[in-house]
């Protein structure tokens, strides 16, 4: 058998199913790896979504974003600045729209993006929705902290991005802002009113997909191309062999009884 494999017909199947194997491993790491963002996001979810909130200025300090603090449940005091924008093609509840997002300057702690939540298309493309304004004057916020998305790099219009990339973002508003967003739980004026908001993004999803699944069969894989070359020589040797050119067929028992 070893023999034949080295033949060039062979040889060549072999290196197939190396580069078949080789590319079967990356693939599964890379599934796993998807599986393994999943599961952190989860363990997050449990450390932080449901606690009591903390003092963004306690977390956030503008010298960057611990990726272990994501989804803690903030609060803030302070007001926002300026106009709100839309960032686009955003699901919620199986449906796409706008996110709106508003800069909120928080009281000596710097200013961050808040995610105020969702809103459905307009009737076009060029027509923005109506939302409700961001509340004036001094304004507590509760939230969970978010890091920031990487830019798509699209030029949007006026007031619209295509992600939450913070420093895009901030160049839109016209100020730094914190290396982390706050989706919106709730906000509360000073006279204790709670002002109307674009519709609250559904909770965060906690399920973990067919990633792990899919990385387990993709090196399972691995020597199926090997398995089939092993199967592939043997049968050839057998069919080269002598007694299996010439094959007797036993006589059946009508044959038999001709005969007779």
């Amino acid at each position: 058998m070893l023999r034949r494999l080295v033949t060039w017909r062979w040889l060549g199947a072999l290196l197939a199913a190396a580069l078949y194997a080789v590319l079967s491993y990356h693939l599964g790491t890379w599934q796993w790896g998807r599986y393994e963002g999943k599961a952190y996001r989860n363990h997050l979810l449990d450390l932080h979504y449901a606690a009591d909130p903390r003092p963004i200025g306690g977390i956030l300090h503008g010298t960057g974003f611990d990726l272990a603090d994501e989804w803690t449940h903030v609060s803030a005091t302070g007001h926002y600045l300026g106009p709100q924008l839309f960032v686009r093609n955003r699901p919620n509840n199986g449906v796409y729209g706008y996110e709106v997002v508003a800069p909120f300057a928080v009281d000596g702690d710097g200013t961050v993006l808040v995610d105020r939540g969702w809103v459905d298309n307009g009737r076009t493309a060029r027509d923005l929705p109506d939302i409700p304004p961001a509340p004036t004057g001094t304004v507590t916020v509760t939230g969970w902290l978010k890091a920031g998305e990487p830019s798509l790099h699209r030029d949007m219009p006026a007031g619209q991005l295509a992600s939450i990339d913070l420093a895009e973002a901030g160049r839109e508003v016209g100020a730094g802002l914190l290396d982390a967003y706050v989706i919106l739980d709730s906000e509360r004026t000073a006279a204790g009113v709670t002002p109307p908001r674009p519709e609250p993004l559904a909770p965060p999803s906690r399920d973990l997909g067919p990633n792990q699944a899919y990385a387990f069969q993709w090196w399972g894989s691995m020597p199926v191309g090997f398995v089939l070359i092993f199967f592939g020589i043997r049968r050839e040797l057998r069919e080269e062999r002598p007694e299996a050119a010439v094959r007797v067929r036993k006589p059946s028992i009508w044959e038999e009884e001709d005969v007779d």
